[in-house]
């Protein structure tokens, strides 16, 4: 990433933060307006959900900005414990900025089976640094699990080797997974649940462990901090995908490129939106067939 150049000849340096935060908010709408403010303050766009049990992130802009953002966002007592995950940006990841109020920071659509206290989420799967995921990996061996807890087009370019991909859509859905039964040989092994920051094992291993399912893990900071650690060199393959312009984050000049492409079958890791204003389509389509065409499988 190259830096860019104010109209008055400032440097500026594109960067982004992922970051969430499990707490008791008594006011989420007053939260919501006062960051809605910081955020327009500091000229920084992106996605920023909360609810009563707290506040999901991601947000970019000039360097400079960001870390004033940050800095005043953990001023406020109750956020003073955010783990912010930095990343390169371009300064165009963003279209706009959105800061809502929602009933859940993330959305599996059972706002009353998670429960939150001033430590975070009670009754989760146990936190595992990316060391302790290699030390319980090396003890445990074939019986370790990791159960990959985003949606299965993000897993279709990036995941933990030999990694249980669950066939879902949506967040929503992984309560009929869940409840389907197809996971229970599962449940007396242990199981390693990940998503792209942690936010979504959080709650993802709740379920799970009212589900019957017996040792639960989460890695601490998720698929992000893994890779901050190991890069390519670990138990991880290919790109991670994320909710922005760039799609995609490689942690390595070596990553493997894992994806295929939905309508030849190469190998790659870019990703298709589909040009139809009727279709959400977001499907794995290699470069070459993009230049073909600009819409999914289902409207070529």
């Amino acid at each position: 990433m190259q830096p860019s150049r104010t109209s008055d000849g400032r440097v500026v340096m594109p960067k982004i933060v992922l970051f969430y935060l499990f707490t008791p908010l008594a006011d989420p709408e007053s939260i919501r307006l006062w960051q809605r403010e910081l955020c327009e303050r500091y000229d920084l766009t992106g996605r920023i959900l909360i609810s009563k049990d707290g506040i999901n992130g991601t947000v970019g802009g000039a360097m400079a900005d960001v870390k004033r953002y940050v800095r005043r966002t953990k001023e406020y007592a109750a956020f003073k414990q955010i783990d912010f995950k930095w990343s390169d940006g371009t300064g165009e990841d963003f279209p706009r900025l959105s800061v809502r109020v929602r009933d859940e920071i993330v959305t599996f659509g059972v706002p009353d089976e998670v429960k939150v206290d001033k430590d975070g989420v009670i009754g989760g799967g146990t936190h595992l640094s990316p060391e302790q995921v290699h030390e319980l990996v090396a003890d445990r061996g074939d019986d370790v699990v990791f159960f990959d807890g985003r949606n299965a087009i993000e897993a279709s370019v990036g995941r933990f080797r030999g990694a249980v991909v669950p066939d879902v859509t949506t967040t929503r859905d992984f309560i009929r997974e869940l409840d389907s039964g197809k996971y229970d040989d599962l449940k007396q092994r242990p199981v390693i649940s990940y998503c792209t920051g942690g936010i979504r094992c959080e709650v993802l291993s709740v379920l799970m462990k009212n589900r019957g399912f017996e040792e639960v893990y989460q890695i601490d900071g998720g698929i992000v901090r893994y890779a901050e650690e190991y890069g390519d060199d670990g138990l991880w393959d290919g790109s991670l995908f994320v909710f922005d312009k760039r799609m995609t984050v490689d942690y390595s000049d070596h990553t493997k490129v894992i994806g295929e492409c939905a309508v030849c079958g190469a190998a790659t890791k870019e990703f298709l939106d589909c040009a139809r204003d009727d279709c959400k389509a977001l499907e794995v389509v290699c470069g070459t067939c993009q230049e073909r065409s600009s819409y999914c499988t289902a409207h070529r």
